[in-house]
């Protein structure tokens, strides 16, 4: 590898949004930085199965069911 093009790989703790955390190594900030996660598999609804609420920014969900809501419908 080249000298001086690669970024600094050192561990970091992250903090899922239910307060668990666990260290990994990552090139995020830099050693011993802590990531605080908004969203995470436990508290997303593609890993929860819907249970989550998404938010409706900008009216894309809106548009999306508006335009195709009626699709398998028979």
């Amino acid at each position: 590898m080249k000298d001086g093009i690669h970024p600094d790989y050192h561990e970091i703790t992250i903090v899922m949004t239910d307060g668990t955390s666990y260290k990994t190594r990552s090139t995020y900030g830099k050693e011993g930085d802590t990531l605080r996660l908004d969203i995470d598999p436990k508290s997303h609804p593609a890993w929860t199965g819907g249970q989550a609420k998404l938010l409706d920014r900008g009216g894309q969900l809106a548009r999306f069911s508006k335009r195709f809501g009626n699709i398998g419908k028979v």
